[in-house]
């Protein structure tokens, strides 16, 4: 008989009934919780559409397999609804999380990032997880009476906040802004709608974050041995994944190499999951929140792995690092990819005239800032493809990126 790993609701869960609302004021829906709402909302939205021609690792025409952008976040949407479950939380907020984690990346993936923070280094430079901001508060142009899509406080908190506090109590950036300061596009949304950024964001954000990690660990590995950049072989001595390999060839030694891959995959995302359903479980008991907002005011993320797990991770990201992500095959066609999107700011800058309509209006009254953020903007919610498509109209040579 199955077992049903549905909990109750706990008391330290987002509850949609108690949002602390949106920017906007909304009549409530007669179907569809503030949570639900927020997902729907994501999942209709153009930028949402974009992520299945997105870059994960390998761009998109090098096969029809491999991860996008988009195929990617429906993994970790998968995960972290399985983990939100698991723990008592709310499936639909830490689903919502998970959709809306990744939308602000360029194309190209962090190639992409990489030239446009280059070309914005003058201008506060570009940041995936600020672009995700301003994709969702004022980029997406669909409704009548707002722009952006009117999020709920705690989808818009989890957003910046799924990997912890952007600063401290007193406004001084720490963690990953600690050195350039947090984004000004995430201070002056903040200013309009207090995000505490000094908080830890609620558990479901917390969920959907290691829900990222797990997805990446596990299909990362997946598209690398389908990629050739590695083998089985490579692997064994990979804290957590030589074991898994070791026990799927002792009980199905005539195994073959896919199914062995995919078992691989499978197992993995089952331990990490289990991992951080357990952890998770000792961090709460002991720090027993009597509700949301003491997850948020504790010193440490309550959802975690554990120890074990979290040097397991670090050593499959430590392997995975040089044979993947700094590959050669990948450098080379990341390396193109950046000299795409350069080439598109340097062209787009000097002739604005080139920008479709609705980015090219009212550009002349711009400031220098504004004049690059805008072209960036447009440039960040390209596809790979129409990227290359925009470079082949104005280049004489266009890399294949293969």
């Amino acid at each position: 008989m199955a077992v049903d790993t549905v909990k109750q609701r706990a008391i330290y869960a987002a509850d949609p009934a108690q949002s602390w609302g949106r920017l906007v004021a909304e009549p409530v829906s007669a179907t569809r919780n503030d949570f639900r709402r927020d997902c729907d909302r994501i999942i209709h939205s153009t930028a949402f559409r974009r992520l299945a021609h997105k870059t994960q690792v390998f761009v998109y025409h090098e096969g029809d397999h491999y991860r996008t952008r988009l195929t990617h976040t429906l993994e970790v949407a998968q995960i972290a609804r399985s983990l939100a479950r698991a723990l008592g939380l709310d499936e639909d907020l830490a689903e919502a999380l998970a959709l809306a984690h990744d939308l602000g990346h360029s194309p190209f993936g962090h190639a992409g990032e990489r030239a446009l923070d280059a070309a914005l280094s003058g201008f506060g430079g570009f940041d995936h997880n600020a672009q995700s901001l301003r994709i969702v508060t004022d980029l997406e142009r669909r409704y009548a009476e707002f722009d952006g899509l009117n999020l709920t406080w705690e989808t818009l908190e989890g957003l910046v906040k799924h990997n912890g506090p952007l600063t401290a109590r007193d406004g001084s950036a720490v963690g990953r802004y600690a050195e350039h300061g947090v984004p000004e596009a995430i201070l002056a949304f903040n200013r309009a709608f207090d995000l505490e950024l000094w908080s830890h964001a609620s558990a479901e954000a917390q969920c959907a974050a290691l829900a990222d990690d797990i997805a990446y660990d596990a299909h990362d590995i997946d598209d690398g041995l389908r990629a050739d950049l590695f083998t089985l072989g490579d692997i064994t001595n990979v804290p957590l994944v030589g074991g898994i390999v070791r026990e799927i060839q002792q009980r199905y030694p005539s195994l073959d190499p896919a199914r062995r891959v995919h078992e691989l995959s499978r197992r993995l995302i089952t331990q990490m999951i289990e991992d951080v359903i357990a952890e998770s479980g000792r961090r709460l008991a002991a720090l027993s929140p009597p509700d949301a907002a003491a997850i948020r005011a504790a010193s440490e993320a309550v959802i975690a792995f554990s120890p074990s797990m979290t040097q397991a991770d670090q050593g499959i990201k430590g392997f995975l690092y040089p044979r993947m992500y700094r590959h050669a095959r990948v450098m080379r066609v990341m390396g193109d990819a950046e000299g795409v999107i350069a080439d598109l700011v340097a062209h787009f800058t000097a002739a604005p005239t080139d920008l479709p309509a609705e980015w090219s209006d009212g550009f002349d009254a711009l400031n220098p800032a504004a004049r690059a953020r805008r072209i960036a903007d447009y440039i960040a919610g390209m596809t790979d493809r129409y990227a290359l498509v925009e470079h082949a109209r104005y280049f004489a040579q266009t890399p294949e990126l293969r």
